[in-house]
């Protein structure tokens, strides 16, 4: 099996691993709060094309029982199940995480990282 075999057999992965970098990078490097939403949401989708990539099962028939014979191989319905709720949780995540940030954003006047700081840092001292 050549290089290029294996990187087109596991692309799937690599594209998991890409997404996660990605939504991992935009967390780490940007002080405006809806783009690190924006890269934990990224993130998310990494681990749900993860967790799908890893449930595939070549030439499987999904997990309905009807009769198709003995030699039937099945697709593992756990991963789909999970994604499911992992979905309800990420989304449920995003919004509040936006709500909050609308809420600093009428307290602060900004939703910038560093100068939320710098107006706490001010706030403190003066008290």
């Amino acid at each position: 099996m050549t290089l290029i075999e294996m990187l087109i057999e596991h692309m799937n992965y690599i594209g998991a691993i890409a997404l996660f970098v990605i939504g991992l990078h935009t967390v780490v490097t940007h002080r405006n709060l809806i783009k690190r939403i924006l890269g934990v949401n990224i993130m998310g989708t990494a681990v749900f094309l993860f967790f799908i990539s890893i449930g595939n099962v070549q030439a499987g028939q999904p997990p309905i029982i009807i009769d198709m014979g003995p030699n039937v191989i099945y697709i593992n319905p756990l991963p789909s199940v999970l994604i499911l709720t992992g979905i309800v949780v990420v989304v449920s995540m995003t919004v509040y995480s936006l709500s909050l940030v609308i809420r600093i954003h009428q307290t602060y006047g900004t939703i910038d990282q560093e100068e939320i700081v710098k107006l706490q840092n001010e706030e403190s001292s003066h008290d």
